[in-house]
């Protein structure tokens, strides 16, 4: 069933009013990697009435199709932050949008959060509760680094003018929130939410005023290693900040949610579909990858430092049973557009799946180390046994053809499981590539991997030899995709030549999936981006904050005539020059007849 999204749908379940109202960035795409549709379908399943309206049009009064709900308003910008979906890394604006129907970038507002609950209020004067979710609230949440304005900002809540704010996964703070409002009492004490108060909280920690941070760099990196540092539910503690005259108060996340209320999320009846509303506007892309596709896990411990992962779904790895995964996939070879291909099985990291730090499950996460960088911890017992055994399983299934790895793999974890690892990569590399590996090494020099949270490039060359053997070997012709990024904090002109060489030198390859730095919001690359200083050590660093330099480190990267001038340098000789027949080379003079 899809969520009602016209008045025809909620008249012909019966329905007088809805409960709840969910307002999203994106057209309405009915999945399970859809933030929205999870929340939606959670609502439904426990007994509310809940419609939903995808890029309402910020010029009419379509926000008001469905009424008014008897409990809140439910507003996201969408799958990704709005401003990241509008604009490149070089703020030029995108013309296409995956998340759109008809692929055309037209349909969702800069900073849609905030627009759609002016809109809210706009229409509906003295209305229910509106709340905010998703990616764009969770990591806007307190004072941030805004890229686009080049300046700091006072949490969303404020801007946006909305009464609560819900950060993390949601699952079950959603259903906590609907029963207090239902039930009237007070919801200013549930765990995963932020609301703005008029007095600071007597028992949080304080954190630097908006004032403060804005006259002071350090002051904000003081703030956000307070910030970080409470995320996980085991060891963090609520929060405030003073942004004007008022307090943005956070409570301590919501516990992690256990396996099998995991699973019965992943069992929801999502139809792997855009909503029917949309077809005449054309289909959504965003489908072609998601819709076969399965998560396997939510979470990641990499923590690495450009990443907004960390802030969102959290540093503990969160995995479903092997039966939950087992009966999604046969429920999804039943389907009749299914063509016997799951495109993906993973998470944010393809092989994080089943296991974590036993110490970490208990004592919840380290603030003075980090599970993968600078090497990984021996606390950490990585097993890839229990993905192997599952993709064994899923391959048995009748009506599935091949099931894919679409997800990038973290090669240092494959190198480190001394047990499981090269079985691992053996079974992904026979049965499970889809003719290319994603891996995200992001850069090649230390220095600049130091900044990143990255493992050293050791592990690289390694990883890039097995791979190459064990497709050999196998008789296939697969390739490693390589993902680098350009323009990071401490990454300089001299950093990417560096890198050019080794990537042409070592990897034998000439890089296009590369990527300029974006500053997401609450991450500490951003954090070094704004601040140009290590946020560890206070040094200084470099930090590349003009466009066209930015566009020249890639290029460094991208440059094709490099790779010919380093093949010129090897063999004397230029590629792709031929000269004029009867024509000899000017250094081999012609012999005298005699």
């Amino acid at each position: 069933m899809f969520i009602p999204t016209t008045p025809k749908e909620i008249q012909q379940l019966g329905w007088d009013q809805l409960d709840v109202i969910l307002i999203t960035g994106d057209s309405y795409v009915d999945s399970p990697f859809i933030g929205v549709a999870v929340i939606g379908k959670i609502l439904l399943e426990a007994g509310y009435k809940v419609g939903i309206i995808g890029q309402p049009d910020p010029q009419t009064a379509d926000i008001t199709r469905l009424g008014e709900p008897k409990l809140f308003w439910g507003v996201t910008g969408g799958a990704i932050d709005s401003m990241v979906a509008n604009y490149t890394a070089t703020k030029r604006p995108k013309k296409s949008d995956d998340m759109t129907a008809g692929g055309e970038n037209n349909r969702r507002p800069n900073r849609a959060s905030i627009i759609y609950t002016n809109l809210i209020r706009r229409h509906f004067k003295n209305t229910v509760p509106i709340v905010l979710g998703g990616v764009e609230a969770s990591l806007r949440r307190v004072a941030h680094y805004d890229f686009w304005s080049d300046r700091l900002r006072k949490s969303i809540l404020f801007n946006a003018k909305a009464d609560i704010l819900i950060y993390g996964m949601a699952d079950q703070t959603i259903l906590d929130l609907a029963a207090t409002l239902k039930s009237g009492e007070d919801y200013r004490n549930l765990s995963g939410i932020c609301y703005i108060s008029p007095d600071p909280h007597p028992t949080y920690l304080e954190l630097p005023s908006f004032k403060e941070v804005v006259a002071d760099k350090h002051a904000f990196i003081d703030m956000f290693h307070i910030f970080y540092q409470n995320n996980d539910p085991l060891t963090a503690q609520g929060l405030y900040q003073q942004q004007d005259s008022r307090y943005l108060i956070q409570n301590p996340p919501a516990a992690h949610i256990s396996q099998e209320t995991l699973d019965h999320v992943h069992a929801l009846d999502f139809e792997r579909a855009p909503h029917p509303f949309y077809a005449p506007q054309g289909p959504v892309k965003a489908l072609d990858t998601i819709q076969f596709s399965v998560a396997s896990h939510r979470g990641c411990f990499g923590e690495c430092n450009f990443c907004s992962i960390a802030v969102h779904q959290g540093r503990t790895v969160q995995w479903r049973s092997e039966n939950s995964i087992l009966r999604e996939v046969r429920e999804m070879a039943q389907n009749p557009d299914f063509k016997g291909i799951v495109t993906d099985i993973g998470g944010p990291t393809a092989n994080m799946y089943g296991f974590e730090c036993q110490k970490k499950l208990k004592s919840g996460v380290c603030d003075d180390k980090r599970c993968l960088a600078p090497e990984i911890c021996p606390a950490l017992k990585i097993d890839h046994g229990p993905q192997r055994r599952l993709l064994q399983k899923l391959r048995k299934i009748n009506g599935v053809k091949k099931i894919f790895v679409g997800s990038g793999v973290r090669y240092d974890l494959v190198l480190a499981d001394e047990k499981h690892g090269f079985p691992y990569l053996q079974d992904v590399v026979r049965n499970h590539t889809s003719g290319q590996m994603k891996i995200a090494p992001e850069h090649t020099e230390n220095r600049v991997l130091k900044q990143m949270g990255k493992p050293g490039k050791r592990p690289l060359t390694t990883f890039r030899d097995l791979f190459y053997k064990l497709t050999e070997r196998a008789k296939k012709k697969q390739f490693l995709t390589y993902y680098l990024i350009a323009a990071h904090p401490g990454c300089t002109d001299r950093d990417m030549d560096a890198a050019k060489k080794f990537a042409s030198q070592q990897l034998k390859i000439n890089p296009e999936q590369v990527q300029i730095f974006t500053p997401l919001p609450s991450t500490y690359s951003t954090l070094m981006y704004y601040t140009e200083m290590d946020p560890f050590t206070r040094e200084p660093i470099f930090v590349e904050k003009n466009i066209r330099r930015k566009e020249k480190q890639k290029a460094i990267l991208t440059s094709k005539e490099n790779r010919k001038a380093a093949k010129i340098s090897r063999t004397g000789s230029h590629p792709g020059r031929r000269r004029k027949p009867g024509r000899r080379p000017k250094s081999r003079p012609r012999k005298r007849k005699r």
